[in-house]
């Protein structure tokens, strides 16, 4: 999983040193396909899923006991222990 990480930010790296507008234009290019695709509304609640499965995956990875403490708040203690 590490070579990947790093591999991704290398290229992250790469893309915002050398050509910020390239990121922002995809960006909007992605943002631009979902809305023709699906509407704007269900654009919005796709793009909304994406940022909560990526905050709670940041979470997740980052420390288990955190995201263990978050269920415990939304939901009965111990239930997902």
């Amino acid at each position: 999983m590490r070579p990947l990480k790093h591999m991704l930010a290398a290229i992250g790296d790469r893309l915002s040193s050398q050509n910020p507008g390239l990121v922002g234009a995809s960006l909007a290019l992605l943002l631009a396909l979902l809305w023709v695709t699906f509407g704007f509304f269900r654009m919005l609640f796709v793009v909304a899923a994406t940022l909560g499965g990526y905050y709670i995956g940041i979470r997740w990875f980052s420390d288990r006991e955190k995201i263990k403490t978050l269920l415990d708040r939304i939901f009965p203690p111990g239930l997902f222990r």
